[in-house]
């Protein structure tokens, strides 16, 4: 009977699960983009399109069936120290009206108030962030919380491991979650050592040996948290790498910055890091060991938001921030990103801000790390050069920071890259900081790269070979699922 009829069988089946696969992305999909094109796909490849949509496309809109699981922990978590919120009003007296509108706009994204009495450090490269957790690793008395996306097996790791299993050994409460796809960057995965040390270990959305959790496959955790007795939290854009330090890598070292943090925003980073874990193990982190510090927060201390974003209630919280802050933009934009992937509607704000007279300088890496990522970005750079916007290639090392400054007041700096797998599908954590100080030295550090930078410009792009360009192009039409 197969053997007759399999032509038949499988055109029944490019219809049974080929009609529902685009019906469902037709109904379900927000931007006409991705619906097209994943009713294009679905109908091109029969069968295969459909199954292909399933595992990474369905995924995109499951987005209140993980808020259903998450939304339990919600309320939980320590006081937010609500004493240190700060007032509209108090925003516009010091910064201006416009960051007053900031500030309202960040109410209503992120469920995490602008607060004052933090202050932060920035921990640039590899050595001297790594450094820095170690030596909080090492002192910490009651409990330990680190989430990650890639956590190696390497120099620098076992380092990091055998720090964790130190102190759990000295009857600190430790856990660490590392993201189902990052924890197979190393092989074998560092979760072993840590199990055998007696650190209890959690994988995000799968697990080693069995992959992936289906349903949810395409997202990920991309947070970088590490709390050490609630008192200091560690953030950025820093995983746990050799690759990343002068010492193990040397001059061929990638670059980052990582940060520093203390006051009540650790509160924040900390519920965000608590519910993941929770999400991920079903253990409520609560008792004495897990406790906020009531330490006597910095005055007036440094005004910092923790923004989490990711496919649930907080979808594009980033998204949403970015373009907030470059409509307020007077003077100038500075952003650094490794993957600068935005969609139009971030282009366009930038553009707007451009046209209006503002400053906007784009940094990206001369040498990228993913190839087909950086020939994708060639691609789209056209867009934001024609509006008058500044793009520049970095000389030397990759460099893998996520900075973002207007008009040297307010800053954004985090995990989020400005490409659709941040924007959209991962779980990230971002601080919004506003200070004139601190914006100031992240603005002095994008501009000290701009010193050495190459400026990319149409006539270059242009110049291109056709096959190049068109390679390019192809390149950026899959740029959604880079």
């Amino acid at each position: 009977m197969l053997t007759t009829y399999w032509p038949h069988v499988l055109a029944v089946l490019s219809v049974v699960l080929g009609v529902p696969a685009a019906i469902h992305a037709t109904m379900t999909k927000e931007e006409v983009r991705s619906a097209l094109g994943w009713v294009g796909v679905i109908l091109l490849s029969p069968i295969l399109g459909a199954l292909v949509y399933a595992i990474a496309g369905i995924n995109r809109i499951r987005r209140s069936s993980i808020e259903q699981q998450r939304s339990q922990f919600r309320e939980r978590g320590p006081d937010a120290l609500g004493e240190f919120d700060i007032s509209g009003e108090a925003v516009s007296d010091r910064f201006g009206q416009r960051f007053a509108a900031m500030k309202m706009l960040g109410d209503r994204v992120s469920r995490h108030r602008l607060c004052t009495g933090n202050s932060i450090t920035i921990l640039e490269g590899g050595d001297a962030a790594y450094a820095a957790m170690l030596l909080e690793i090492g002192n910490a008395r009651r409990a330990i919380l680190l989430e990650t996306y890639i956590f190696d097996r390497d120099d620098i790791g076992l380092r990091f491991a055998d720090a964790l299993i130190a102190a759990a050994k000295r009857g600190v409460e430790v856990r660490v979650l590392i993201d189902a796809v990052g924890a197979r960057y190393s092989v074998p995965s560092i979760v072993g050592h840590l199990e055998a040390g007696g650190v209890t270990v959690r994988v995000f959305n799968g697990n080693i040996i069995m992959g992936l959790r289906l349903p949810y496959a395409n997202l990920r955790t991309h947070r970088k948290i590490l709390i050490v007795d609630g008192a200091v939290a560690f953030t950025g854009g820093m995983n746990i790498r050799a690759g990343f330090t002068l010492e193990f890598a040397g001059d061929a070292q990638a670059r980052d910055t990582h940060f520093r943090v203390s006051g009540p925003v650790v509160a924040d980073l900390f519920q965000v890091a608590a519910e993941d874990w929770q999400f991920s193990s079903r253990e409520s982190l609560e008792g004495e060991a897990w406790q906020i510090a009531l330490l006597q927060p910095q005055k007036p201390g440094t005004l910092m938001r923790a923004v989490p974003s990711g496919p649930d209630r907080a979808n594009e919280s980033n998204h949403k921030m970015m373009m907030g802050a470059f409509s307020v933009a007077r003077r100038n934009i500075r952003i650094m990103s490794p993957y600068f992937l935005p969609d139009r509607e971030l282009i366009s704000a930038l553009v707007t801000a451009a046209m209006r007279g503002v400053e906007v300088d784009i940094i990206v890496p001369a040498v990228n790390n993913l190839v087909l990522v950086d020939r994708a970005m060639t691609a789209q750079f056209d867009q934001a050069l024609k509006g008058g916007c500044r793009i520049w290639r970095s000389t030397g090392v990759f460099n893998h920071s996520k900075l973002m400054t207007v008009d040297d007041r307010w800053a954004y700096v985090g995990s989020s890259n400005l490409d659709p797998r941040s924007l959209r599908l991962n779980f990230e954590i971002d601080l919004e900081v506003l200070d004139s100080g601190f914006a100031a030295a992240v603005g002095q550090r994008t501009q000290a790269m701009l010193k050495s930078a190459r400026p990319v410009t149409l006539a270059e792009l242009g110049a291109k070979p056709f096959l190049t360009r068109l390679i390019n192009k192809i390149f950026w039409l899959g740029s959604p699922y880079l």
